[in-house]
């Protein structure tokens, strides 16, 4: 059973708070408590994820933009569209797709004069690469759900859902 916040030892965020209330008592620190929390976990996912896509030789951008066309009809979407679709930006796909097609992982087609109409499809090499890095990415994924119990899991899910909603995010 997972502890609950009052049974485990104070971490950094509750070092962090109490030296605020020493500090400051007049401002309520009570969300850093869950924001700081949030971005300490976020920071350690992340952390987590990219030794993962770092074992397929690839950076979280890359593996999210092949991620992106595996999951697309015919492995492929039209190069203005992709950034639409990934945490790449557009600024950044060119130059991610560049090194992708340098690796035989991706290619371009359509047409040369109009880059907005050229479409960048997975290489049969792009598709068995992206496979097992994506079934090494679940594991992971499992793998660190698991430390939560289910009924922790399933709230958190729902929880975040909801805030996402809230924030804006589609």
């Amino acid at each position: 059973m997972a502890e609950s916040p009052t049974d485990a030892a104070p971490d950094r965020v509750a070092q962090i708070q109490a030296d605020w209330q020493r500090e400051r008592p007049d401002v309520d620190t009570s969300a850093q408590g869950v924001i700081g929390r949030l971005h300490r976990v976020g920071m350690s996912l992340t952390r987590r994820l990219i030794e993962v896509y770092a074992r397929f030789d690839l950076t979280e951008p890359e593996f999210d933009l092949l991620a992106t066309l595996r999951r697309s009809p015919g492995h492929a979407r039209a190069a203005g569209d992709l950034a639409a679709h990934t945490m790449v930006t557009t600024g950044g796909l060119t130059k991610r797709v560049d090194r992708l097609e340098e690796r035989g992982l991706v290619r371009r087609r359509g047409e040369a004069s109009d880059a907005r109409r050229r479409t960048v499809e997975l290489t049969d090499a792009g598709r068995e690469l992206i496979d097992r890095a994506f079934t090494a990415h679940m594991r992971n994924e499992r793998d660190l759900v698991d430390e939560l119990s289910p009924s922790d899991a399933a709230d958190l899910e729902r929880i975040l859902t909801t805030w996402l909603r809230r924030l804006g995010e589609p």
